[in-house]
């Protein structure tokens, strides 16, 4: 455990060092905070429409870190040549895939944080300047903490993400895998259709890849719950625990197959 805890605590401190990583996150405080003055040009609606920017812009730069950061993992120590003064040390390879994983889990937990934090400034800055008309006809409280559960299957569904850039980081060059996790998350959000394939295609052979790709590909459509929270309808504690369930079981199965290969990998 030590061991894990030191390589993810470096692994953090490397991600922090990224200057792409807080380009990222100021940018997406500023479409936050801009999210404010697009729903000002919305009468009634600014508050729903700062709640669902807000959500929105922590998934998609939450996405881009969890990718790009995700991707480099493997392929900086192998560019840098220092895989081999790690793999010369009494670490095993499996630990070194898992707490560079952990690492990055870190910064995404931090950042995320930091997001939802300007997110909540922002909506009480709305509240200052709300009337009480406005204020009794809301369907969901304005700092609702129902937005943490939106966030936390958020933060669930980037850390399937990243799992997956180390995946295919293990064995492919960057650009490679930035591509594959992309298409992956996309497909994600299409899983569900796969299951129904079989009735819009009559080829078995269709049939049967469609149903493999539906139990293959991670149901991340699942953790996207920010409509519902937007418009205040309950989201369960037991959905939450199911579907973060979901997520950390498809997360072991990633990272036991990400170890498996990168210890067979031969560095000569």
């Amino acid at each position: 455990m030590k061991t894990l805890g030191w390589i993810a605590i470096n692994g953090f401190r490397e991600a922090v060092r990224d200057k792409v990583m807080y380009s990222l996150v100021a940018f997406a405080v500023l479409l936050i905070v801009a999210s404010y003055i697009v729903g000002e040009l919305t009468a009634g609606q600014d508050v729903k429409i700062t709640k669902d920017l807000g959500l929105s812009a922590i998934g998609i730069f939450g996405l881009f870190m969890a990718i790009f950061i995700g991707i480099g993992l493997v392929s900086k120590e192998v560019e840098r040549r220092s895989i081999y003064s790690l793999l010369a040390k009494p670490i095993r390879r499996s630990d070194l895939v898992i707490g560079k994983y952990l690492g990055l889990v870190l910064t995404l937990v931090v950042n995320v944080a930091v997001m939802t934090a300007a997110l909540y400034l922002v909506l009480a800055y709305l509240g200052t300047e709300e009337s009480d008309l406005a204020r009794q006809a809301r369907e969901a409280p304005l700092l609702d903490p129902a937005l943490l559960k939106a966030v936390g299957l958020m933060l669930v569904q980037l850390m399937v993400v990243t799992a997956t850039a180390l995946f295919f980081s293990t064995f492919s060059t960057p650009i490679l895998s930035a591509v594959l996790t992309f298409l992956v998350y996309v497909a994600g959000f299409f899983s569900a259709d796969l299951r129904n394939f079989d009735q819009v295609v009559d080829s078995r052979v269709v049939q049967a890849l469609a149903r493999g790709l539906y139990y293959m590909l991670p149901n991340l459509a699942s953790f996207d719950v920010t409509a519902q929270v937007v418009h205040g309808l309950p989201i369960t504690w037991r959905y939450m625990a199911v579907t973060t369930a979901y997520g950390l079981t498809y997360i072991t199965i990633l990272l036991v197959m990400s170890a498996t290969i990168f210890s067979r990998r031969d560095f000569k």
